[in-house]
């Protein structure tokens, strides 16, 4: 009797479940990038926080400063400057970018509207004793107002936002030196497989290197987790349970009063029914583990539950079902584990430039080249897990929906672009 395979949405579904969600600490802004803010940064000042000049230029009174007006120059503002010059009509002030502008000035004119131009900002030299407007301003005109981008109060970055370059910079500008927010998953690897070796050794006779672990290690990086340890393990039931044991026991360090040990574990190969395959055999009866067959190529073989509170994904072991399983099982649950509101990679649609048939049933997750006229599998061959070599040149995963067969060319197809 067949055992029914899973559908791809309902055992993403089962994981979701089952995810805890990570808790806020305290971050510097140094070690937040990627992380998602727990708690709401408002302002706690007006940004920009005083008047000032977004030109290289001269501060003057608008309305004494029409075009042929010639002002005597009476001081020079640099950026960070504190003064405050007084300033009549008929006088100016020389003023850099950002620098304070001066209370009773209501413009700038900037350096290339005067007759001296821009060689009336040579650095180190001293202002001029006077300068003549060619062009008038208006009221306003090369000032940044204090406030116009956000008042005292205002909310900086909202809660739930990823953090990139550009939040922290929003951020550090509302006065903020670090953050409050989610940390990020600390994950566990391990590789399992008797015909392993290290990369760099010479394999013997029925033996390969091992790649998984660079794999997954690089992934969940790029993912935003925390890689605390990776190993490799032989097809050896009590040597894979003294390291699984070691793995979800191992001592934590403690910060900010939290204990910090392993948020998951992913362990590849060892996940399908053959004689040798250990995971299933030593996981297969610890916490809520359980091992399916789920309706997607390649990576029909699977495993998934929680030890101790503790996330264990059990993946297949050949390469490309690795890389499969990784974007849509682990990446988006360690995101999710980690506050993000949309855990998974953005998809778009695409045409296919070549034609592959794909399996009646299932989801086929192919490796893909981006083309000009669309996306087409790498090396023309649209199935091998074990074909690590293309995962070199793919660019993106095309998924086939189960009741498609034959994918012809033209046909849009969903793609996940992670490259």
């Amino acid at each position: 009797m067949s055992i029914r395979a899973i559908p791809l949405d309902e055992y993403r579904e089962r994981i979701t479940a089952r995810l805890p969600l990570l808790p806020a600490v305290r971050l510097p802004l140094d070690e937040a990038l990627g992380a998602v803010l727990a708690e709401a940064v408002a302002t706690r000042w007006p940004i920009p926080q005083f008047d000032n000049s977004a030109m290289d230029g001269y501060a003057v009174h608008a309305a004494a400063s029409q075009a042929g007006a010639t002002l005597r120059v009476v001081a020079d503002l640099a950026a960070g400057s504190p003064d405050d010059p007084p300033l009549a009509p008929g006088e100016a002030v020389r003023i850099m970018t950002g620098a304070p502008l001066p209370s009773q000035a209501d413009a700038v004119v900037p350096l290339e509207d005067t007759d001296l131009g821009l060689a009336g900002a040579l650095a180190g030299s001293a202002p001029p004793a006077s300068v003549t407007v060619t062009r008038a301003p208006a009221v306003g005109a090369n000032v940044r107002k204090a406030g116009e981008d956000a008042a005292a109060g205002d909310t900086a970055v909202a809660a739930g936002r990823e953090l990139g370059p550009w939040q922290l910079a929003a951020i550090a500008s509302a006065g903020y030196d670090h953050v409050v927010a989610r940390r990020m998953p600390r994950v566990a690897v391990l590789s399992t497989g008797s015909e392993l070796v290290a990369p760099g050794a010479d394999p013997a006779r029925g033996q390969i290197p091992e790649s998984n672990s660079v794999l997954v290690g690089a992934a969940l990086r790029a993912a935003g987790a925390v890689v605390v340890s990776a190993g490799l393990v032989p097809d050896d039931e009590d040597a894979l349970r003294v390291e699984i044991e070691r793995t979800l026991g191992e001592a934590a360090t403690a910060r900010d009063g939290e204990r910090l040990g392993v948020d998951a574990v992913v362990l590849t190969g060892g996940a399908a029914v053959g004689a040798f395959d250990p995971v299933r055999a030593v996981l297969g009866s610890v916490g809520s583990v359980r091992f399916d067959a789920v309706a997607l190529q390649p990576g029909r073989h699977q495993g998934f539950g929680v030890v101790d509170g503790t996330p264990v994904f059990c993946l297949p072991g050949n390469p490309v079902a690795v890389a499969v399983s990784l974007e849509l099982l682990v990446h988006p649950a360690l995101r999710a584990m980690a506050g993000h509101a949309e855990p998974d990679r953005p998809r778009m649609r695409l045409p296919a430039a070549a034609g592959w048939r794909s399996p009646a049933g299932r989801t086929q997750v192919v490796p893909v080249i981006v083309e000009r006229n669309g996306v087409a599998p790498v090396a023309g061959r649209a199935s091998g897990s074990h074909r690590v070599r293309s995962l070199a040149d793919a660019k993106a995963f095309a998924v086939v929906p189960p009741k498609v067969v034959v994918v012809e060319p033209g046909d849009l197809l969903e793609v996940l672009l992670c490259d």
